[in-house]
């Protein structure tokens, strides 16, 4: 029986979801895998969202953060001081403000000098290996051997005056080496690769294999580990400016206006002074975190989410 001519025309064949995307650069399938994920969209939005808030600080508020008056300590929110004051008179509204945009810098800054430290060694040690690599490695080894925050912490007591630079300054010192350990694994797992080794065998340089086949190919982790950087760089500034150790008064942040709520009068009477510096930390890092992951399923090849 002969099949129908017209019914065997109708039949389309069906191909499977990845030929649609051929001839796309990876960092279009990327993009594509991440806008899927409806979380990391929103976290994005939400982040930039916030960092509008504190760039536009301005206008929002007219009142310089670091004024005080003494003729309105711990005043509770009114007309002009939308979130009242606090124990010196300073505006809580204009601090939380200009206190989000310190601590956006700093772990903003923090995160762009650890990769710029983190990389380099990384691919110079994954790149050449032998001695570069012993010596970087042995490098390494020391560092992660020093408790990370004992570390910051002397240096934080030795130095008389912490800004904001040399805190973005000592974070970096002490934070490369975990990041200089993957990199190095990444570029290990890619130095045998067909394209490298076809690179150099057509003579291309050193810097030109290093940043045009090895940094795009390990793209994905170096994004992943910045947004996830970023995120704990905050929540160490917080921490170590709630403890005393991190960037001293009268320099708005996050952390030190929660410190300066560990008075019992100023947590039972006025919420309204830690609960916003709080919320602003917590749905930052959030933000950032499911920002993180979905840029780790956007890179993944594998990733089942499509």
């Amino acid at each position: 029986m002969q099949p129908n001519l017209q019914e065997t025309q109708s039949i389309q064949p069906e191909f499977p979801e990845p030929i649609q995307d051929k001839g796309k650069s990876p960092f279009q399938l990327a993009r594509k895998r991440f806008m899927k994920n409806k979380m990391a969209v929103i976290s994005l939005f939400v982040l930039l969202t916030i960092i509008l808030l504190c760039i536009l600080a301005p206008v929002f508020t007219d009142i310089d953060p670091v004024e005080t008056n003494l003729l309105k300590i711990e005043k509770g929110p009114s007309d002009e001081h939308i979130l009242g004051t606090n124990g010196v008179g300073q505006d809580n509204f204009s601090r939380l403000l200009y206190g989000g945009r310190v601590s956006l810098i700093v772990g903003f800054s923090a995160m762009f000098f650890t990769l710029i430290i983190g990389v380099t060694l990384g691919s110079l040690a994954g790149y050449y290996g032998g001695k570069v690599d012993s010596i970087i490695m042995r490098a390494t080894d020391i560092m992660l051997m020093l408790p990370f925050l004992v570390l910051v912490l002397t240096l934080m007591a030795i130095i008389d005056r912490v800004t904001v630079g040399l805190f973005v300054f000592i974070i970096a010192l002490t934070s490369w080496p975990s990041l200089t350990r993957i990199i190095r694994g990444t570029y290990l797992s890619l130095r045998e690769q067909e394209f490298v080794l076809s690179a150099r065998s057509i003579g291309a340089s050193d810097f030109r294999i290093i940043f045009k086949h090895f940094i795009p190919n390990a793209i994905g982790p170096i994004v992943v580990n910045a947004t996830l950087m970023m995120a704990s760089y905050i929540i160490i500034e917080s921490g170590l400016s709630f403890i005393g150790f991190g960037i001293p008064q009268p320099t708005a942040t996050w952390g030190n206006m929660i410190s300066e709520a560990q008075n019992i009068r100023i947590l039972r009477n006025h919420p309204e002074a830690w609960i916003p510096p709080g919320l602003g930390i917590l749905i930052t890092v959030l933000a950032i975190n499911f920002i993180g992951d979905g840029l780790r399923d956007a890179f993944d090849p594998k990733s089942n989410q499509r």
